[in-house]
């Protein structure tokens, strides 16, 4: 088998390819949000989803000019599933980064001493630990009873399942002891054990029952019955390692924590380890991924975590992740298959995707029949033919990719793939800018595909949430030519009797459709501008947005104005933090289409009210201030900087203008300083900074 060069590693990248990286990952992640969220059709599991955004805030971490505000990472999980009741978690459940090399490991060290500006002599200890392939839940103790628990869901709203997790032993029901707060929220995974896993599926099978895949989709099958009793049969575990929201306590570090779970009484996992450095915690990796197959449960890698809780308080969180923790995921697992063909999907924002139908084969235990192939770049770099008997990996252990082609075997008649240059549901003409990777069909809303998805978005939860109104409804009704563009669902009340003779539908239904649709006439700023489905403008981007620029009019004006390249609106736009020139362009480009400016108009003309953004008022000298760093800082980093400037209310951008407050001037701060001088700007010092920021 003659193999392929190894892909590109994460730190190898150019910054071009970085940024066409990151935006095709910030594209996958959508869709399977629409898979999952909307068309109840998952194509991969949560475990696939969250590697998904993991690898983009690697990469993302490793180029931090070119992180892009839009980052998928406002949706952890999944909703809330019909059945349970919704519970809001006290602090949001996030997720982690990944680390899939060495070197991915040693750049979040070296993140951590730049943020916490570190010396050199200054030793990062960490605690490290297995990471379990399991369910996250999160329990609620009152007066140290245990009164409520709750799957992740999407972070922050889960599923009760107070009842299932009842049923298993290593929860206290009334935790030992009399250290512990009035309330209290504790975190872990659920699991089930090989034994169990096997003892279970046996079972199923003699009773005629289909299989659990693996242990993991055993224990979230477990834990989400409806009917404890079937959770209570089935035997499940569960390891504690966190508490919801900060570990404010007498402990310094994470180690006395988790040895002060296991005194109230939970199961910590034996065998995690505190380690004085990263060259420890990376031998302890070693170590683990060799013993991996002598566990008694799935691990998919090491969690590394800053064992200094002061430490951990400083560096807090980004969209969904500590800064304080990372997860060293074990090398992927390989397999052969053929690719049976080679098909070009459409997305919301007509990129055109092309994926290898697979004949299914079985990749760490689940069955692989689909792998993007991601650009046309990417399959001629491999040469990815029809026909071919390709090495499948899934990355991370989840997603399935393309890593070579078994060229030995390939067929004498084979042909190149030739990218197609129409679209291939409307058939308009598809094109590829330069310096892109991806080629994107020009038929906007007259695409069929693309029209259907942006609707399915527009009422997607993050956007406008329409409860009811779901991706087939969607799809049902922009087919029957009930909806074409956004305004249209806001005049279904006008079609009520058509909805009442739809199949499946009546009277109640259609009111309560109806009903939903009237509630949401009034939606924030940020939802409306994410609703737009405006290419890379994520939740994040549209809050960042919404904040900037308060009111819809005062955004969309600034957007018209800015279509002039050299007028202060642009450069206002261009200041912002997070805000880099190819979300600009898209926010352009979106502002400069006539059809677009039709469809918000059209929404007011229906009657949709956006409210201004609110931002929580927080009382502090910088509040409402825009601040703008440049230098070297002596005390901390310009990352901890720039979060310690926006948790006390003030904007942070990258250029100096007639807007900017303040200039905090470090060393060498050259000619930023020199620009705020000319303007007028204050200029604080550190020093002063650091008077400010108290």
């Amino acid at each position: 088998m003659k193999k392929a060069k190894p892909p590109v590693a994460a730190e190898e990248l150019t910054p071009d390819r970085a940024e066409t990286e990151l935006a095709r990952l910030a594209k996958a992640i959508r869709r399977h949000d629409r898979l999952y969220h909307q068309l109840d059709a998952p194509e991969i599991s949560d475990a696939e989803y969250d590697a998904l955004v993991q690898r983009h805030r690697a990469i993302e971490a490793l180029f931090p000019d070119l992180v892009r505000p839009d980052s998928p990472s406002q949706g952890v999980g999944a909703p809330p599933a019909t059945g349970f009741a919704k519970v809001r978690h006290a602090s949001p459940m996030l997720s982690l980064d990944n680390a899939f090399e060495e070197a991915d490991a040693r750049e979040f060290e070296a993140r951590v001493r730049r943020f916490l500006n570190l010396a050199p002599e200054e030793q990062v200890a960490v605690v490290a630990e297995p990471k379990i392939d399991g369910l996250a839940a999160a329990l609620r103790y009152e007066n140290g009873r245990f009164v409520s628990g709750a799957t992740r869901g999407d972070g922050l709203v889960g599923e009760d399942v107070t009842a299932n997790l009842r049923t298993i032993a290593d929860i206290p029901a009334t935790l030992r002891g009399k250290d512990w707060p009035p309330a209290l929220e504790v975190r872990g995974e659920v699991h089930m054990r090989h034994a169990d896993f096997e003892t279970l599926n046996e079972e199923r099978e003699a009773e005629g029952l289909a299989v659990f895949a693996n242990p993991r989709n055993a224990a979230a099958g477990s834990v989400r019955q409806l009917d404890p009793n079937v959770t209570a049969g089935r035997t499940l575990h569960f390891f504690a390692y966190a508490l919801g929201g900060e570990a404010a306590g007498p402990w310094q570090t994470h180690r006395e924590f988790l040895d002060q779970l296991k005194r109230w009484g939970f199961q910590v996992n034996p065998m995690a380890r505190s380690l004085p450095d990263l060259d420890g915690a990376l031998a302890y990796y070693e170590d683990i991924a060799a013993r991996r197959a002598e566990l008694p449960y799935d691990i998919d890698g090491v969690v590394y975590k800053v064992n200094r809780i002061d430490w951990q308080s400083r560096l807090g969180f980004v969209s969904r992740a500590p800064r304080w923790a990372i997860a060293h995921k074990f090398p992927p697992q390989q397999a052969v298959t053929i690719v049976r063909d080679i098909v070009v999907q459409v997305g919301r924002t007509g990129t055109l995707t092309p994926v290898a139908e697979l004949q299914p084969v079985t990749v760490g235990g689940v069955v692989v029949a689909r792998a993007t192939l991601h650009n046309e770049d990417e399959i001629r770099r491999k040469d990815i033919r029809k026909g071919d008997h390709v090495v499948i990996q899934r990355a991370g252990d989840v997603i399935p990719q393309v890593v070579s082609v078994v060229l030995s075997k390939r067929q004498k008649n084979s042909e190149p793939f030739k990218f197609r240059d129409d679209c291939p549901i409307c058939h308009s003409r598809a094109v590829r800018e330069p310096g892109q990777a991806a080629w994107r069909c020009s038929g906007g809303l007259v695409c069929p595909a693309q029209a259907a998805l942006r609707l399915r978005h527009f009422v997607a939860r993050g956007a406008f949430d329409i409860e009811g109104l779901g991706g087939k409804h969607i799809e049902a009704f922009h087919r029957d030519g009930l909806i074409g563009s956004p305004a249209d669902i806001f005049r279904l009340k006008e079609k009520a009797s058509q909805l009442i003779e739809r199949e499946g539908w009546g009277e109640q239904s259609a009111a309560n459709l109806i009903q939903a649709i009237e509630a949401r006439r009034r939606i924030s700023l940020d939802r409306f501008i994410y609703a737009l489905g405006i290419p890379q403008v994520g939740e994040a981007t549209a809050r960042l947005l919404a904040k900037n620029y308060g009111t819809l009019e005062a955004w969309t004006a600034a957007m018209t104005e800015a279509q002039d390249p050299d007028s202060p609106a642009y450069h206002e736009l261009d200041a912002i933090s997070g805000i880099g020139p190819a979300v600009a362009a898209d926010l352009l480009a979106f502002f400069a289409e006539a059809h677009n400016r039709d469809a918000l108009a059209d929404l007011g003309k229906v009657g949709v009210e956006v409210e201004p953004y609110r931002v929580t008022a927080v009382q502090s000298p910088v509040s409402g201030k825009t601040i703008v760093f440049t230098g070297t800082l002596q005390t901390m980093g310009r990352g901890e900087a720039k979060a310690k400037a926006e948790s006390l209310g003030a904007k942070v951008a990258e250029s100096v203008s007639k807007k900017t407050d303040y200039v905090v001037a470090g060393a060498d701060s050259g000619s930023k300083a020199r620009k705020a001088a000319e303007l007028g700007v204050a200029v604080l010092s550190e020093e002063d900074w650091l008077k400010l920021a108290r």
